[in-house]
């Protein structure tokens, strides 16, 4: 069974939400990222994927109050990431509660590093991110647009044993279109060891549903959820008819 994972993105203290991962273009939500997390567990969900919105953007983390919070008050499995730069940044991620960090900018700008960092830490704590415009890699938040090509770099990186893998079209996240499904079926064909987390342009409950028949193994949702067109209630259901 696919996995439901609810996403939380952090923004200058509040838990925002962007569209094609645009900062200037969010909706900020009044309730905090501890109700939001404690409120996912009461449904049954149990893993989270954090997002340090301004780590991302200054290139360096700046959100482990909120990571350590959720952490302490919660069970749920938390994936963290944004502005990961170094070891010291893993570790203290961990230190305060992650289970798995999620990757994409040192991925893509320093790949020696980063395959250190699978080898330190080992493949099951670490996910590639890579997000993509135009089959082209993005990254720093999405703030950057590179020429590398999304499937050569994931090929790197398969080679080199990765086993997670999160990808979003940026040009479906966050505007509610519907998930790329021709770019997982890709993804799926050419590196069919990996675990990949679909992310962005969920709608609905049937789009989780054709991805679980298609055999990803998670599902990243955002907008969906806050703008109520996924419900916890919803949610809950489906995990427990698949459990």
């Amino acid at each position: 069974m696919i996995e439901i994972i609810p996403s939380i993105s952090i923004f200058e203290g509040k838990c925002v939400r962007l569209v094609y991962g645009d900062y200037n273009n969010k909706t900020t939500y009044s309730e905090s990222a501890l109700e939001f997390a404690m409120r996912f567990e009461e449904h049954g969900i149990r893993r989270l994927h954090l997002i340090d919105l301004d780590g991302a953007k200054q290139r360096t983390v700046v959100n482990y109050a909120a990571l350590q919070l959720i952490a302490g008050h919660t069970q749920l499995n938390i994936d963290f990431g944004g502005g990961i730069q170094s070891f010291g940044d893993i570790s203290h991620a961990f230190e305060f509660g992650a289970k798995m960090v999620t990757i994409g900018s040192i991925a893509a700008e320093n790949k020696e590093l980063f395959s250190s960092w699978i080898v330190s830490y080992g493949r099951s704590k670490i996910i590639l991110s890579a997000d993509s415009l135009h089959g082209k890699v993005a990254v720093r938040g999405r703030l950057k647009n590179t020429q590398l090509s999304l499937m050569e770099h994931i090929a790197y990186y398969y080679e080199r044993s990765i086993i997670y893998l999160k990808c979003a079209d940026i040009a479906q996240d966050g505007a509610l279109q519907g998930p790329n499904f021709d770019l997982y079926k890709k993804l799926q064909a050419s590196f069919p060891n990996l675990r990949i987390f679909a992310s962005g342009g969920v709608r609905s409950m049937d789009d989780i549903k054709r991805l679980n028949d298609m055999g990803l193994y998670g599902v990243i949702i955002g907008k969906s959820y806050y703008d109520g067109l996924v419900s916890l209630k919803e949610i809950e259901e489906f995990i427990a008819k698949n459990a």
